[in-house]
């Protein structure tokens, strides 16, 4: 169980990574970011294949996206300089309150 759940956090990470690819890509433009957008979906899902093999669907999709849009939202901020609002951080809590609801 416990490499279900390694699997799942693995996935979420692509996922980051994926989202913050397509920002690079611009409209796969650019070569190595659109290829790393390829690269990254491909493995998320993978990994997250694998963790569906132990987790029920209902946990773990809802965590992988939880986390996906976590980090992508702080990432954003950190690296992209986007604004992090009052109204997306309540967003976010809300969200990650909501995933830990499910689990």
């Amino acid at each position: 169980m416990a490499s279900a759940w390694l699997f799942l956090l693995l996935a979420a990470g692509f996922e980051v990574l994926f989202a913050l690819a397509m920002k690079y890509a611009d409209g796969f433009t650019r070569l190595a970011p659109s290829g790393l957008v390829i690269v990254a979906a491909s493995a998320g899902i993978y990994f997250l294949t694998l963790a569906l093999r132990e987790l029920p669907v209902s946990v773990a999709y809802p965590i992988w996206t939880g986390i996906g849009t976590l980090g992508t939202v702080l990432l954003g901020a950190l690296l992209l300089g986007e604004a992090l609002t009052p109204v997306k951080l309540l967003s976010v809590g809300l969200i990650v309150a909501g995933i830990a609801g499910l689990k």
